[in-house]
């Protein structure tokens, strides 16, 4: 029974994995409407976790913008060009609201 809430503990705590040991594979950084978009899935298991953020320079600041979403993906490759894509969408349907408020660093 113990193990159970130990695994359960585990799925949402991370497992005790540092951030590094999931990280998965990174694409070459895209521009796309004066942002920078970096994809970085991460591995989880033999998948992929479609995950990365958007950078934008304002003010002599770079502000960064986070997301991770709930598909996975078998190869790298298709999580990286997914990441990419999903990116194009958060920019184009939030618009400048995706950095209005001037927050450093959040998620979407």
């Amino acid at each position: 029974m113990a193990s159970i809430f130990s695994s359960i503990f585990s799925m949402f705590s991370g497992g005790g994995k540092s951030s590094e040991a999931s990280a998965g594979p990174k694409g070459e950084p895209q521009l796309y409407a004066d942002c920078t978009i970096y994809a970085e899935p991460r591995k989880e298991g033999g998948q992929f976790r479609l995950a990365g953020r958007i950078e934008k320079t304002v003010g002599g600041e770079v502000l960064v913008r986070n997301f991770i979403r709930a598909d996975m993906f078998s190869s790298s490759d298709d999580a990286i060009e997914c990441t990419v894509r999903k990116a194009h969408q958060i920019i184009d349907q939030h618009g400048p609201s995706l950095f209005g408020d001037g927050a450093k660093e959040r998620q979407v």
